[in-house]
């Protein structure tokens, strides 16, 4: 028990490492929360510090998914605790400990968490982002269709039910984290890529 413990509030401070802001900072001398949207994620990264930056910062976020999927294979060694640690990163990332709990949309996150646990289903939610990416130009649009298709390929593929119910939840939450954004794709004010 007290390993779990100690296994999700690491995984929880190690998705709270604010990537954008550290990384903007360091190289670009900028802060990304005074400008464009004033969002730490890739997509904002991309449209403030240019592709490199926009590439660093969602390499970062994504590999934070992946660490605390892996640290809790390798101390813990079982699925739930697996997927206990992946959400505990998801949500460190949106309500960061060290940005008065605000923080990230955990796409680049999750996407790192899924990785390790539905590695199919990871590759094909790429595939469908990029499509509605490329389609639309909308970040946000494929970031939620992707989120969408997160539980119902997960069902598809059979994966166990605690795979399902996380997917579920880190779908809705991340939904939730784009409700400003889809409220301007249905007025057509949102920003395309």
């Amino acid at each position: 028990m007290l390993a779990l413990i100690l296994i999700l509030i690491l995984s929880y401070l190690i998705g709270s490492i604010p990537s954008g802001l550290i990384a903007g900072r360091a190289i670009w001398h900028k802060d990304l929360r005074h400008y464009g949207s004033g969002n730490i994620g890739a997509t904002n990264a991309y449209r403030v510090l240019g592709t490199k930056g926009g590439a660093l910062v969602f390499l970062m976020d994504f590999l934070k998914g992946e660490l605390a999927v892996v640290l809790a294979s390798t101390f813990c060694g079982t699925p739930s605790t697996m997927i206990l640690a992946g959400f505990f990163a998801i949500v460190g990332h949106m309500h960061s400990i060290f940005l008065k709990m605000q923080g990230g949309k955990g796409v680049a996150t999750s996407l790192g968490v899924i990785t390790i646990l539905m590695p199919k289903v990871a590759v094909i939610i790429v595939i469908v982002w990029g499509a509605i990416v490329f389609a639309t130009r909308y970040v946000s649009l494929g970031s939620i269709t992707a989120a969408l298709m997160t539980p119902i390929l997960a069902m598809a593929f059979s994966y166990h039910k605690y795979y399902v119910i996380f997917s579920i939840v880190a779908a809705a939450f991340i939904i939730i984290k784009h409700k400003d954004n889809i409220a301007r794709i249905r007025k057509g004010r949102e920003n395309r890529f």
